[in-house]
């Protein structure tokens, strides 16, 4: 009788565990609207300008959000932060904003941080830190700025992602 009572308690455990599997399968987290994405965006811009700002950098940021598992597409939205390019960085010039979103691919090919995911960087990278990733429970928060020392584009980055987060 008490092996009759222990299985049956086993199977509703297991049955229970299954339902919840099998909701959440039904139920995936829904992606960011664009809507809310806009608006956190150019709340995480606006940091991003201000952290810039203590700094004393100017450069370009960008804020990008790619709903699901896997980087098939995203929505992103960038701001000026005092200049788009930097004419006298080399002999060419930098455009930051360039360089701003080549972090940003960077960031969508590894999942990691622009700059740590080790191994030589592909053609289109430069493996220069700058961009900060965060995976999400509807997908992934990706946010690069460029236009100062790879540490402060990181801490401008970084303000930018906290704003973000709050968005989930």
């Amino acid at each position: 009788m008490k092996m009759r009572k222990f299985v049956s308690a086993a199977l509703l455990v297991v049955g229970i565990g299954l339902s919840a599997d099998a909701a959440r399968a039904a139920n995936p987290a829904k992606p960011l609207s664009d809507k809310k994405f806009d608006a956190l965006a150019a709340q995480a811009l606006e940091a991003m300008k201000q952290k810039a700002a203590v700094l004393n950098i100017q450069g370009a940021a960008v804020v990008s959000y790619v709903p699901g598992d896997s980087v098939q597409g995203w929505s992103s939205k960038m701001a000026v932060v005092g200049r788009l390019t930097d004419p006298k960085a080399s002999t060419n010039g930098n455009n930051l904003l360039g360089i701003a979103y080549a972090k940003s691919a960077e960031m969508a090919r590894t999942l990691k941080d622009s700059g740590t995911a080790g191994g030589a960087p592909m053609t289109g990278e430069f493996g220069w830190q700058g961009g900060v990733v965060l995976k999400t429970s509807s997908g992934y928060v990706i946010v690069a700025f460029s236009g100062g020392k790879s540490e402060d584009d990181v801490q401008v980055s970084k303000a930018g992602l906290e704003v973000m987060k709050k968005g989930f």
